[in-house]
């Protein structure tokens, strides 16, 4: 089994009503350990509703959703919370920081939910801020970072707990085209040195461009599936 299998996913609203929407229709996809993939497709296409059935934000009407051999659709909410705190990253195209904390705090959040202890979650702040290249920004609270800094601290924050699997929802969607590439470049840069499985959205040619695999959404159905050479 693949290292992330969706089998024969279905997302429908108002189920079981007279006027039933579906979101996702019949999605099966394999995802190996280790991937790039975008999920490409216009507004609409069910990017966002897939990353959020695979994160466990939302809920399948039908079908299942395994990571790492574990088949989150069975999880009670429960162990899908503690899958999500100890096994996945999250990356909002909103950023999600919190206001009241500096970049050092958000990034070590996770960590000390976590249960890491002080010294180790510091130690690993320190690196992934290096790696990212944001050691001058960790005394500064969101208001006084720029949104692709904000970003880069959102990225930081959902790597530096070394998950299983990042999801990043359109991650470049509020930043200017050269900090987008910038940004994409560095995710790239983390999947290659950290190992770790990263699936991202987006309808931008640049950013699709940079993954390594994409899969196209069309009206809730994936309309093709390519590896990049």
């Amino acid at each position: 089994m693949a290292f992330l299998e969706i089998t024969n996913v279905d997302k429908i609203y108002g189920a079981k009503t007279a006027i039933e929407t579906y979101g996702l229709k019949n999605i099966s996809l394999s995802i190996d350990e280790g991937e790039f993939v975008v999920l490409s497709g216009p507004s609409g296409s069910g990017k966002t509703t897939l990353l959020n059935m695979i994160g466990g934000l939302d809920n399948v009407t039908q079908g299942t959703i395994t990571l790492d051999s574990v088949e989150l659709t069975s999880l009670s909410e429960a162990q899908l919370s503690k899958a999500r705190l100890h096994d996945i990253g999250f990356v909002f195209q909103a950023y999600n920081l919190i206001s009241v904390l500096t970049a050092f705090e958000n990034i070590e959040y996770v960590m000390a939910l976590q249960g890491i202890d002080k010294a180790a979650r510091h130690a690993r702040v320190l690196e992934v801020a290096q790696t990212l290249g944001i050691d001058a920004l960790l005394d500064k609270r969101p208001d006084q970072m720029s949104g692709g800094q904000q970003q880069r601290v959102a990225v930081a924050r959902a790597v530096a707990s070394k998950p299983k699997l990042i999801l990043a929802d359109e991650p470049t969607a509020n930043l200017d085209s050269k900090t987008a590439e910038d940004l994409m470049n560095m995710m790239a840069r983390l999947n290659e040195e950290e190992k770790i499985t990263i699936i991202f959205s987006s309808h931008d040619p640049m950013v699709i461009g940079k993954a390594k695999r994409s899969v196209k959404l069309k009206d809730g159905a994936i309309a093709s599936n390519e590896r990049h050479s």
